[in-house]
């Protein structure tokens, strides 16, 4: 039973909480913005806990979608399913239980966000699916992980307005800049089973591209600053965040894997020093 359990807490990246930390920078900065620097108590412990959920979700969801591809690819051949420690029927049997949960915790909040919890569903099940048919994956697993921002907007206002639409469009951007990173790790691989990604798209101009989203993050992140009335310790938040940004420019200058895979990593200090400076701006 423990081993089994061990698995399914493998299945689900719970010993790699990367992913966790990456959706949850952006649900805190929406939460905080919109909660104008005091978010609603409740409704922060809903989101913590559904950040968690759903990222063990789409995580097991993507395995499954990928059960066929991860036995030919270094990095994940030993996930569980691909080594055959897990059946696909009990992952999907998983996958829906960790849904049903977290459903289960947003019906305690309004119908508004009870209905925008659909989408997010809907986008975190497509996405694995999604690197067969196009080349932006990518794309898609933004719309996915920025699903929280307006359900973060709509569970304290009410209401959608343009501030939770921006936040959402840069919190986008930036995790096609990250997960392009993350797939330039397993470029080689996924060119010879026929995975597509933007790293496989962008070629040769990966660096730029990702850099020239990571400029986008932050003049994004600026024009937030500007449109919520922050002030310094917000933008000393994004002038870090710029910082890491070079530096993971710096890192993935050759192209090794090793090095991406450590780029792609190094964004969690990228999200968590935007909400350090949002945090203190609100307190300040």
């Amino acid at each position: 039973m423990l081993e089994r359990l061990k698995q399914y807490a493998l299945l689900m990246r719970l010993h790699r909480p990367i992913g966790i930390l990456l959706l949850l920078w952006p649900t805190l900065w929406a939460l905080w913005i919109a909660g104008d620097g005091h978010p609603n108590g409740y409704v922060v412990i809903v989101f913590l806990l559904g950040v968690v959920l759903m990222r063990s979700a789409g995580c097991v969801i993507n395995d499954y979608a990928d059960r066929d591809f991860d036995p030919h690819v270094a990095r994940t051949r030993t996930r569980p399913i691909a080594a055959g420690k897990v059946s696909p029927r009990e992952a999907l049997i998983l996958f829906v239980l960790l849904c049903l949960v977290a459903f289960a915790l947003v019906l305690t909040l309004d119908t508004f966000t009870i209905f925008l919890s659909i989408g997010g569903l809907l986008l975190a099940a497509i996405y694995p699916f999604t690197k067969r048919y196009t080349h932006l994956p990518q794309v898609v697993l933004g719309a996915a992980f920025g699903w929280a921002i307006p359900m973060a907007f709509a569970a304290q206002t009410g209401a959608l307005p343009k501030m939770a639409w921006l936040i959402y469009g840069v919190a986008l951007v930036w995790t096609v800049a990250y997960d392009t990173l993350y797939a330039m790790v397993d470029r080689d691989d996924d060119l010879k089973v026929g995975v597509k990604s933007t790293a496989i798209l962008f070629g040769k101009s990966d660096r730029w591209v990702i850099a020239v989203m990571q400029v986008i993050v932050l003049l994004g992140l600026y024009l937030i600053g500007v449109q919520a009335q922050r002030g310094v310790a917000f933008n000393v938040g994004i002038a870090v965040a710029a910082v890491f940004a070079v530096y993971q420019q710096w890192l993935i200058r050759q192209r090794q894997p090793a090095a991406c895979l450590r780029a792609f990593l190094n964004n969690n200090w990228f999200g968590a020093a935007v909400f350090v400076g949002l945090l203190v701006d609100y307190l300040f």
